[in-house]
């Protein structure tokens, strides 16, 4: 992606998820990757909006809802309230909206955005047949089927959900994708980096260029969606009226000015559904005269046992089995670290403590508590002023200014795991940098006492840095660390200027570890 520079506008929206069941550390990680990315643009001083929601229309909920004998409507609600908002809790989201596709603003946008498709010609009805998968929510291509296996032997089932398809017939109104083919090889031509990461645009580019049908976009085997507005007998698919959602949040067709100022947006989504979001959504945006988004970043699975995390495959782990044992930090900074984004990445109770205590506790934690401590032992916690710089001190300073850059620039690119990485040099070379220097030796020689005060100085100076670089990934023990070496409102440091932030007259000793040790690494079955 080309680098933004600082004061830009910068919207990320995550998709919005299935009201079906309640959430899983899948759908965890793609809101804590976003929630990342907002905080570092936030911080950094660009207009920034985070979007998130749910996806409560279509047959599965209605499915799902009467097999628990309640309306799609109270079901919905249920989910929302008990599950889907406290997952924002549970991992420290900072979202700006939330939205769900039954609000009105919604469901009248959807209604606004279709009848201005079908005035300008791009909705006709016709007869469709085809094998769909519910749990998708989408018509099949032969391709996309697989033989099944067990109960399903002898069937052919999706390949994402192993379960059965179904033939439907129906009267349907479509959209003119096909008309939208050739506009969309264009594109990904002319902007290599709108589908990211390569692998994924491949897979895109391959499957337009395999030509394109129109698409069917309204159903009337059941009632629960968004009616069409000049035939109530229909409803509008699914996807269409969830794919809507990134605009209608923004005041499409009712508040103009904000949305050109927030529009068009950064659409991260798991790779399975890339295809939604960079061949319907652009070519519907296309057909509406709406710019297309900026960048559609299809990231990779969690896997558990070399498997996607399903419910259905009983390997849905709840985020909060995670946090209870090891705190919401520690969850963003393990999801963030331990996997190449953009790639999948295997989960594992053993990794998670292992680097919990590594380079957590031991690393990061301790730095922060041993700074803060010989200040406090050698200087009554007033803040030391540094000498004259040695090349050891030296290099302190201009790692803290490598590393900002690079992961400043790391995090244009969404590579958010090396952005991690780049900031975690520091972590090491402060670490370093104590164990060579001895400031506990300095502090036992009356004339050493000036290169004390600069040992234990650079490497306040660094540890503020750090806590700036860190503040997006784990924002309640980089706060909570920020207030302890005598700092106020930690997001407004800026975090592309890092080692800019300006140290306060005093420190206060940390009441407790930032990491405390975990005696048991695995909650209880």
């Amino acid at each position: 992606m080309v680098p933004m520079p600082a004061g830009d506008s910068f919207f990320i929206a995550t998709p919005i998820f299935y009201v079906n069941d309640v959430p899983h550390i899948g759908h965890a990680y793609t809101e804590v990757a976003a929630d990342v990315l907002a905080r570092w643009h936030r911080q950094r001083g660009d207009d920034t909006w985070l979007l998130t929601g749910t996806d409560e229309h279509g047959q599965k909920i209605l499915r799902t809802a009467t097999s628990h004998d309640v309306t799609p409507q109270a079901w919905a609600d249920k989910l929302v309230t008990e599950s889907w908002k406290p997952l924002l809790e549970t991992v420290d989201i900072s979202n700006d909206d939330f939205i769900r596709t039954t609000d009105e603003r919604h469901e009248k946008g959807v209604q606004r955005f279709l009848q201005k498709l079908h005035d300008d010609g791009y909705i006709y009805q016709g007869e469709f047949e085809g094998f769909y998968c519910v749990g998708c929510e989408e018509y099949k291509q032969p391709g996309d089927l697989v033989d099944g296996t067990g109960a399903f032997e002898g069937e052919q089932v999706c390949a994402i959900h192993s379960k059965p398809v179904e033939l439907l017939k129906e009267s349907n109104y479509f959209f003119r994708m096909s008309d939208f083919e050739q506009r969309l090889l264009d594109l990904y031509e002319s902007q290599p980096d709108f589908v990211q990461p390569e692998n994924v645009r491949n897979e895109i580019v391959q499957f337009v260029k395999q030509g394109l049908r129109d698409l069917s976009i309204s159903r009337q085997t059941f009632d629960w969606g968004v009616k069409v507005p000049w035939d109530e007998e229909h409803v509008v698919y699914v996807w269409f009226d969830a794919l809507l959602n990134y605009v209608t949040a923004i005041g499409y067709g009712v508040d103009d000015e904000q949305f050109d100022r927030r529009w068009p947006a950064v659409q991260l989504v798991g790779k399975d559904i890339a295809r939604f979001h960079a061949v319907i959504w652009p070519a519907m945006l296309m057909a509406a005269g709406l710019p297309v988004p900026k960048a559609v970043f299809g990231h990779g699975w969690l896997l558990v046992g070399g498997e996607k995390m399903s419910k259905s495959k009983l390997t849905g782990i709840a985020p909060q089995q995670i946090t209870d044992v090891f705190g919401a930090d520690a969850f963003r900074y393990y999801f963030m670290r331990a996997i190449t984004f953009g790639q999948d990445g295997n989960f594992s109770w053993e990794d998670i403590s292992a680097r919990y205590q590594a380079e957590l506790a031991n690393g990061f934690g301790n730095l922060a508590s041993r700074v803060i401590a010989m200040i406090t032992r050698y200087f009554d916690g007033t803040v030391p002023v540094a000498g004259e710089l040695t090349s050891a001190d030296l290099a302190v300073r201009e790692t803290e200014l490598r590393v900002t850059a690079a992961a400043d620039g790391a995090m244009d690119r969404f590579a958010i795991n090396e952005a991690l990485s780049s900031i975690w040099e520091l972590v090491d070379v402060l670490n370093g940098y104590i164990t060579e220097q001895e400031p506990w030796a300095l502090a036992k020689k009356d004339d050493q006492r000036e290169r004390l005060a600069t040992v234990l100085a650079t490497a306040l100076r660094g540890l503020g840095t750090l806590t700036v670089l860190l503040s997006p990934f784990m924002p309640t023990a980089t706060r909570t660390l920020w207030e302890a070496i005598g700092q106020g409102e930690l997001t407004s440091q800026p975090v592309d200027r890092a080692a800019e932030w300006s140290s306060a007259p005093t420190v206060q000793p940390l009441a407790a570890g930032l990491f405390p040790r975990i005696e048991q690494p695995e909650p209880a079955a």
